[in-house]
């Protein structure tokens, strides 16, 4: 199993390559046969280990919260199965010559689940509110080029733009941009969502389930299942059983050894690698990680190799800051490729520290390796003689805690995305709505990631993008570890899932279930 994921990885990440999302797994996918027709109807029941910590899809940043959110939210783009970008709710756009005017065109006959029409002026509500510092919306950042948004008529809006910014289509794909109702507050969409999505929000028992049904009124394709419920079980094996008794019919585990033993008579699994990326992060602005041979420090005494193998069973790759395909940072360009103590120590000296304490806070429940890994990178760092004490929180604490950046440092599991500025442009510029939370940025770092946006030439952007990662690396920012694996197990009669190297569970609008 393990020599034919690498060989897809591989696949995946060769750099300049279309992304492949035909993965070999622990058995056949469960996608449509040419020969089978899709069949409407069906409860679909899908296991989670966490209940989502919010329904409001501008603060959304728990995996679980974004996999029932980008169901019943639409988006301006949107990513196909390759994350190429294609048409949502804009069913086209224009760019000016000079790049520095987006025209819009809006999908006509599009309404939200209260049955209320969506049109320009939630638009131009929706994009104003998203770049309000107010708002706290985690992808603010990604329209830091839009100066001016004009609903021109009902059906188009202008973008002005302060520099040309080829990143922005991308950006407007992911649910943290989606668009809300110029009537709706964040109060009431917490309790009840109300998007343009394929499904609708149905009911809710907290802690326990989430249910949606299908959009009637969709304005693409009407999803197949009637209706598909996230049902809270709080580990993954529990999820394996309760998919082995046919209680669940669909789940999406981290966990390679949870996978091994999901697969059998009536549950296939298929694995997928992921974006995502597993980084130890480190707030450069609090106490002893302000300084950078601190950080180096911690980076050079970690074997990334060996997290990966014990967290993961060495299913994935080390990485280092860049996941895009075709942007892809080269692991081995920092200043400890390998594990080097003895140069941790000379780092740690330069430091004026014969040892270190460092407080991280660690998820439980959000993803199924964060102990192990923590664990694993603790028992690391005391060899060079850094104390890593770990805070276990339930995933919710976790997220409130991580958003707020009240950490020192964090064992974390964040999601990657197709274009770099997106991925990253939020959290390390000095103007990024989630520079807090990645304790790091620089002049040099704001001038590159301008430059990245304002250019539309592919090689252009990969140097740019290069020099990016070796600013990360070269500061130890993050200390980046491994890139994994999805495995998506589904029952007997699931049909027409398509998994995504983005996590995304977009495809439910196309699955059925016999």
């Amino acid at each position: 199993m393990s020599t034919a994921r690498r060989a897809s990885y591989g696949a995946l990440t060769a750099t300049g390559l279309a992304l492949a999302l035909t993965i070999t797994g622990c058995s056949s996918p469960s996608t449509d046969s040419a020969d089978s027709a899709a069949t409407s109807g069906g409860d679909l029941v899908v296991g989670v280990t966490s209940d989502p910590d919010t329904l409001f899809p501008w603060k959304a940043t728990q995996f679980q919260a974004v996999n029932v959110l980008q169901n019943l939210y639409g988006t301006l783009t949107e990513f196909d199965e390759e994350l190429e970008v294609v048409p949502g709710l804009a069913e086209s756009w224009d760019v000016s010559e000079d790049g520095l005017t987006v025209t819009l065109h809006l999908r006509e006959g599009v309404t939200f689940a209260d049955g209320s029409t969506f049109g320009s002026e939630d638009v131009k509500y929706s994009l104003d509110a998203i770049k309000d510092e107010a708002t706290a919306a985690v992808a603010a950042s990604s329209l830091a080029s839009v100066t001016n948004v004009e609903a021109t008529d009902e059906t188009t809006v202008a973008l002005t733009l302060s520099a040309p910014d080829a990143a922005l289509p991308a950006n407007l794909a992911v649910v943290n941009m989606a668009m809300l109702s110029s009537d709706d507050t964040e109060e009431g969409l917490n309790t009840t969502p109300n998007g343009t999505g394929p499904f609708v929000f149905d009911e809710r028992t907290p802690s326990q389930s989430i249910t949606l049904a299908k959009n009637e009124d969709y304005w693409g394709e009407t999803a197949l299942l009637d209706t598909v419920e996230f049902r809270v079980i709080p580990d993954e094996s529990s999820i394996v059983s309760a998919m082995q008794s046919g209680n669940v019919q669909f789940a999406v585990f981290d966990d390679p050894i949870v996978a091994e033993t999901a697969a059998g008579a009536n549950v296939t699994v298929e694995s997928t690698p992921q974006l995502s990326y597993h980084a130890l992060q480190l707030n450069a602005t609090r106490g002893d990680l302000a300084d950078v041979n601190v950080r180096l420090a911690i980076q050079c005494a970690i074997d990334r190799k060996e997290v990966l193998e014990t967290a993961a069973l060495g299913e994935g790759e080390v990485t280092g800051p860049i996941t895009s395909p075709a942007y892809k940072s080269d692991p081995e360009s920092r200043p400890c490729p390998e594990r080097d103590l003895d140069k941790a120590a000379e780092y740690l000296e330069k430091a004026g520290k014969g040892s270190l304490t460092v407080n991280a806070i660690v998820s439980q429940g959000e993803y199924a390796t964060s102990v192990n890994e923590a664990q694993n990178v603790k028992a690391q760092l005391a060899e060079a003689n850094i104390d890593l004490e770990i805070e276990v929180l339930e995933s919710g604490a976790y997220v409130d805690r991580w958003v707020a950046a009240d950490f020192d440092a964090a064992i974390a599991l964040n999601g990657g995305r197709p274009d770099p500025d997106g991925m990253y442009g939020r959290y390390f510029t000095s103007t990024g709505n989630l520079n807090a939370v990645a304790g790091y940025s620089s002049a040099e770092l704001d001038e590159l990631f301008a430059q990245g946006r304002q250019s539309s030439d592919p090689e252009e952007r990969k140097a740019i993008y290069e020099q990016v990662s070796d600013e990360l690396e070269n500061n130890a920012a993050w200390i980046w570890l491994f890139t994994s694996y999805s495995y998506t197990a589904t029952a007997t009669g699931v049909e027409g899932y398509t998994p995504m190297a983005n996590g995304s569970l977009q495809s439910l609008r196309t699955t059925s279930l016999n």
